[in-house]
């Protein structure tokens, strides 16, 4: 297998979870033999592990997924950095300043957002739009139609996990970014967590129930002095 392969290989077990051999090769259109060879190799080098399932007669069913390392070879946008600039943010203003920083991070997010969304007429058209933003911005984004006209925004990676573990409102801010995006007759709810323990974000998007207010904040403000700031 070339790395090129391999790297294809980490990339599905990241978007997609954990997976058999056999769903893998079919994925990837290599030979079941050659994924288990090489499924081995990443093992040893400690990037992948597998998990064996029993479900329903026959032999446990292997699945593999990604370590702690394998998730690592996945971008951080520079995670120490931040969280060294997020402490120190707290440290010197306190929380009353850090929590003026993501909402000025909110309301520059939610301005690009607005205008990459801006020709999307329908909530599938805004979800379709915002996952392929979030695709750009590193969160290996996904959609798919729910029942009951909902949709379901999937979010493989977080770009953002180590400094979001640090600051939590930085997670609180993107729930409210995208509330205000898709705008005030929509629900917002997110299903799996990354930092609760789950492979992934997720979000259930749905329109409103008459006369049922959304359980989220308001679009984030921008001061007039930090306007003048920025």
């Amino acid at each position: 297998m070339t790395d090129r392969t391999a790297d294809r290989l980490l990339h599905r077990l990241k978007a997609a979870g954990p997976q058999t051999a056999r769903t893998l090769a079919a994925r990837l259109r290599v030979t079941a033999v050659a994924i288990r060879q090489h499924l081995d190799n990443l093992s040893a080098a400690g990037l992948v592990a597998h998990d064996d399932r029993r479900e329903g007669v026959g032999r446990p069913r292997r699945y593999w997924r990604l370590t702690d390392a394998g998730h690592a070879r996945f971008p951080d946008n520079h995670a120490g950095l931040t969280v060294e600039l997020l402490q120190a943010v707290s440290g010197v203003f306190g929380t009353r300043g850090l929590d003026r920083l993501i909402a000025h991070r909110e309301a520059a997010t939610l301005a690009t957002y607005r205008r990459r969304l801006a020709g999307a007429s329908t909530l599938a058209a805004k979800v379709k739009a915002l996952a392929r933003l979030r695709s750009e911005e590193g969160y290996m984004a996904d959609w798919r139609t729910e029942a009951g006209g909902a949709f379901l925004l999937v979010e493989n990676h977080c770009p953002i996990c180590v400094a979001a573990r640090t600051c939590q409102g930085l997670c609180r801010s993107e729930l409210a970014i995208f509330a205000a995006v898709l705008g005030e007759d929509v629900s917002v709810a997110r299903t799996d967590h990354i930092l609760a323990g789950a492979r992934r974000c997720a979000y259930r998007i749905a329109p409103a129930a008459s006369g049922v207010s959304r359980r989220t904040r308001p679009a984030p403000r921008v001061s007039a002095s930090s306007r003048r700031r920025a």
